[in-house]
């Protein structure tokens, strides 16, 4: 009865706490936990570079996982899989839209009743939220404002995709209505004051916490704060060797991508290129402070600190302008970086993880039984806190799923010549999207075998392979090249991961695979 309300008293101590709160379920006395998520953040072209801060508090003083990859390279999809630990085949999210289960009725009801807030909860935790949730969240034909996703405490949700200004929110089911005033407005800085507030109010009072501070930026339409706005002049978007090429021997929608690109076309990036990286510096001073936070709490030292991007980002690779979508290294692969008592400062892990891992590695830090739930990921726990630092690591995936089903309108406004069946299009016909770039990829990544086998479901039954170790950039597609063995085997691989669920997902590493 003194825990239910000393928690009741929280939830109504600040103006945006709703006495909705209830008590825990069970007293958990398990470490604080902060995991912060960008949106569209890279890691490939550069994306961390602005924040310095970030690195220095978080990587530093923690570890960087070099090789953390999405279950799918697209915000809405990736986010349900990050929530239920999931991959999208078991999940059901397949685009932005409600018709493709984002936020829908079903997702309510069958997945958000399982993700891993509900599971934190039951185990006593204390849990907050602020910021981008699910694409279509808050739309009026499934619940609208009124709807608070089970197992948040407090909720500063906001409604449908991430911008900065004009803006409306969920806070624990009211709605609040934003404008143009950086000094309260200003999403980023919004998600940083509540979150501050909530530890203040919070204070080790009450059972430990689980936040998660979802931050609009980088994505468009990358409204830099007022200070940061002639950050990185001269700064453009970088000219790896997949910039500005030609993916002649890749699927047809990367093929449609005019080479080379107008010089419209490559100002136009750059300068969102330099956009991007100016609104993250409002991230960089989020972490700031909150780590500042924590340790005027003296809750530093038992609080993990996890961060990570919903999804990866091109920026003229391939010659297609920006968006994100595609099965490259660009778009799939994205940051990870964890600090937390009695994890190695500075350290460098190279082993496989997943967004799908996230979940999982939450709730055993909480001391959630993740064999009992239905999540496809693994915690990374085992890699985080190895039992015999002396021995071999633990025996890990070597093989993981990316899937994307592609979306296509009746008709693109913006090239209307293409007639149905495209999507995400610039003024000079050139595509991110289409309903039939929808494919499902193996990679197989151990010690020095790094595969990349994918299908497309169109009418070509295209195929692309790529060794990552000889080929960074992917520029050669090698299914013609290879042993033809080499590809039944991957084939199999991606059947096998394509049908899994729950612990037939965790499998340790397949057969190691011989050399090219």
């Amino acid at each position: 009865m003194r825990t239910s309300r000393l928690l009741l008293l929280l939830g109504c101590c600040c103006c945006f706490f709703s006495c909705c709160c209830c008590s825990a379920e069970s007293r958990s006395h398990g470490p604080n936990v902060v995991f912060v998520l960008t949106d569209d953040q890279d890691v490939v072209l550069g994306g961390m570079t602005p924040l310095k801060k970030t690195i220095a508090l978080i990587g530093d003083e923690g570890a960087t996982f070099t090789n953390a990859f999405v279950a799918s390279p697209l915000c809405c999809p990736s986010r349900s899989s990050i929530l239920t630990g999931k991959y999208p085949h078991n999940h059901g999210v397949v685009n932005n839209s409600l018709s493709g289960n984002c936020s829908s009725a079903a997702w309510q009801k069958l997945q958000e009743t399982d993700a891993f807030p509900v599971h934190l909860r039951r185990a006593g935790y204390h849990t907050f939220f602020a910021g981008k949730y699910l694409n279509q969240y808050g739309d009026g034909s499934v619940g609208g404002v009124a709807h608070v996703p089970p197992g948040w405490d407090v909720w500063n949700g906001l409604v449908q995709n991430s911008k900065y200004y004009n803006y409306t929110l969920s806070v624990n089911g009211k709605l609040e209505e934003h404008g143009t005033d950086y000094s309260k407005d200003y999403l980023t800085d919004l998600i940083a004051n509540r979150s501050l507030h909530f530890l203040d109010a919070w204070n080790r009072r009450t059972a430990p916490f689980f936040m998660m501070l979802s931050t609009p930026a980088p994505h468009s339409p990358w409204d830099a704060a007022p200070q940061f706005q002639n950050s990185f002049v001269g700064t453009k978007a970088p000219r790896d060797a997949s910039f500005n090429v030609h993916g002649k021997d890749k699927h047809w929608l990367i093929q449609q991508a005019k080479t080379p690109m107008s010089n419209d076309s490559v100002n136009f990036l750059d300068n969102a290129f330099r956009k991007r990286w100016q609104t993250l510096l409002s991230v960089d001073d989020l972490v700031e402070r909150l780590v500042k936070k924590l340790s005027s709490l003296n809750v530093l030292n038992s609080t993990y600190i996890f961060f990570s991007s919903d999804n990866g980002y091109h920026s003229g690779q391939f010659s297609l302008p920006n968006d994100k979508r595609q099965l490259y290294e660009f778009d799939i692969r994205v940051p990870m970086l964890v600090r937390g008592p009695g994890i190695k400062a500075k350290q460098i892990l190279r082993a496989p993880v997943m967004n799908i891992d996230l979940g999982p590695t939450f709730l055993e830090l909480a001391g959630v039984n993740v064999s009992q739930t239905r999540m496809d990921g693994t915690s990374m726990v085992p890699l985080l806190h190895p039992v015999d630092k002396a021995a071999a690591p633990p025996a890990w995936r070597s093989d993981f799923l990316v899937e994307y089903q592609g979306e296509g309108h009746d008709a693109d406004p913006a090239c209307p010549k293409l007639g149905p069946g495209v999507a995400e299009c610039f003024p000079d016909c050139v595509c991110e999207d289409a309903f039939n770039n929808t494919y499902a990829c193996v990679r197989t990544l151990s010690g020095t075998v790094d595969l990349q086998y994918c299908e497309f479901a169109d009418a070509q039954a295209m195929v692309e392979l790529y060794n990552v170790t000889a080929d960074a950039h992917q520029l050669t597609n090698i299914v013609k090249a290879v042993d033809p063995n080499l590809l039944v085997t991957m084939n199999q691989r991606l059947m096998a991961l394509q049908s899994c669920v729950g612990a037939a997902c965790r499998k340790p590493a397949s057969k190691a695979l011989g050399p090219l």
